[in-house]
């Protein structure tokens, strides 16, 4: 309480207008300013591709803006990327980024002194092949050196700062600019079978079957970099680790809007967004059937009657506003995580007063986005987008993790969160490789004469993986770390200077 209340005399650390009256004021002027809009646009049928008829809202599904040309060029430009192994596409990553001297030695400090036992290790959890299986996969290796780099220099927090790394070149890499600036993003749960010890480790949720199995839950920005990964239990609903990716990731990267699926939102997620300074943008399935809330009777909005479900509770929020704001301060400072205080305020009984407040500010943030969402075709176009970035960077992440079946056999939760961290920081090191390389192959087609509008390089995605060889016996060229930091050449295409 004392630390709160300092932290209050300095100014609060989010979003929103301190002062409850002030901050009520304004969100319901603008709440009531925007159901007008929207209740004239639904009465004069100008609701972009959308209708209001007789209280029952209808959406035109979103038609494909992806021009043939684009998709012509996707192919044409992987077909003269070159051609290479995951072991020397590590190495060459690892050589822009240094992202491998953040693998200190867990007692000393100290960096690894063989960068390519310690990047075995690293690929060993990302194609979940094990230690055992790679010691016999990489000529040289052995089973006791590769334990004994993973035991000393494998960690979390080695793994979440490699990973930033990866993540912030990759954000300066001009090309990545064609798909966004790095202030939006989206996150989705991927889920993973558990098979062989690991049963006893997994749960089962109905949605996936009657199979054990667990969840990586990954955030990935506009510019397609994977920033932050978690692994979570199947039946845990997304929702809860939405702010976590968003607030405890390591990267440069700035998020200001994200986007997730039904099942990551609630009204508590919607309202902690709105305090802590993100735009919170999910599709939601079955729209129709969600209802708004108004600060007025719903009769004073006609052709939103309908769709209204009841009136906010205003007295709610101001009776425990000075709670709401001790929960959203201590979740920014870090001193409780955003996913533990979701788990709770979705466990607490309804009678609790905290959990119904942000419920009632969550209702206000949700009614507030739905109506932007019918009168903005663009909104609705880039949370499309965003999610279909996340789940193309599914496939590619199923491709690079097919060892045992791309079942999860490992027994502990530690050793699970290691695959899931490696993957992640696998993927970020393709995506990253693959952009350096679309700019090289457009600019090869350029030089060659072929006229290219930049209009289409949006479209390009830099998560294809044909070209990259991830099996067979996995040997290092240590020579390559020392090279020159010059391109590879395409193929089809001369050197160009």
């Amino acid at each position: 309480m004392k630390a709160f209340a300092t932290v209050r005399c300095s100014g609060l650390p989010l979003a929103v207008e301190a002062d409850c009256t002030t901050y009520l004021k304004s969100r319901s002027e603008q709440l009531h300013d925007a159901l007008v809009t929207v209740n004239r646009l639904a009465d004069r049928s100008e609701l972009p591709d959308a209708s209001i008829v007789d209280g029952v809202l209808k959406v035109t599904p979103l038609t494909n803006l992806v021009p043939p040309e684009a998709e012509a060029l996707m192919r044409q430009a992987y077909a003269i990327l070159p051609r290479i192994k995951i072991t020397d596409l590590l190495v060459e990553v690892d050589r822009w980024t240094g992202f491998t001297r953040h693998f200190t030695h867990l007692r000393t400090g100290e960096e690894s002194q063989d960068r390519t036992l310690l990047l075995t290790a690293i690929l060993a959890d990302a194609i979940n092949l094990g230690l055992t299986r790679m010691a016999e996969a990489c000529p040289g290796t052995s089973l006791s050196r590769l334990c004994g780099v993973a035991d000393w220099h494998i960690r979390d927090e080695s793994y979440s700062k490699a990973l930033a790394e990866i993540v912030n070149y990759h954000h300066h890499v001009p090309f990545a600019m064609h798909w966004g600036e790095g202030t939006t993003s989206s996150s989705d749960g991927q889920r993973f079978r558990a098979g062989g010890r690991g049963e006893a480790a997994a749960q089962v949720n109905a949605r996936y079957g009657n199979e054990p199995g667990v969840l990586f839950y990954t955030h990935i920005s506009d510019q397609y970099a994977p920033f932050h990964t978690k692994l979570i239990n199947a039946i845990v609903r997304d929702a809860t680790h939405v702010l976590d990716g968003l607030l405890y990731h390591e990267s440069e990267l700035r998020i200001e809007e994200h986007y997730t699926d039904t099942n990551g939102f609630t009204e508590h997620v919607f309202a902690l967004c709105h305090l802590l300074g993100f735009r919170f943008a999910p599709r939601i399935r079955d729209l129709a059937d969600r209802r708004l809330y108004s600060i007025e009777k719903p009769g004073t909005y006609p052709a939103l009657e309908g769709l209204i479900g009841a009136t906010l509770n205003s007295r709610q929020v101001s009776t425990h506003w000075e709670e709401i704001l001790r929960l959203a301060t201590s979740i920014k400072h870090g001193t409780v995580t955003a996913s533990l205080m979701l788990r709770k305020l979705g466990a607490y009984p309804r009678q609790n007063g905290l959990a119904l407040a942000l419920r009632e500010l969550g209702r206000l943030e949700r009614t507030l986005f739905v109506l932007d969402w019918l009168q903005s075709l663009e909104l609705r176009r880039r949370i499309h987008v965003g999610l279909n970035k996340g789940e193309a960077k599914n496939a590619l992440a199923r491709a690079v993790f097919f060892n045992r079946l791309g079942e999860l056999r490992d027994r502990t939760y530690e050793n699970q969160r290691h695959r899931a961290s490696g993957l992640n920081l696998v993927v970020a090191a393709i995506v990253l490789w693959n952009t350096v390389y679309l700019e090289h192959a457009v600019q090869g087609l350029r030089k060659r004469g072929q006229a290219i509008l930049d209009e289409l390089l949006q479209h390009l995605s830099p998560l294809g993986w044909e070209h990259i060889n991830l099996t067979g016996d996995y040997v290092w060229d240590a020579a390559s770390r020392d090279r020159q930091p010059q391109l590879r050449l395409l193929r089809g295409l001369r050197k160009t200077p």
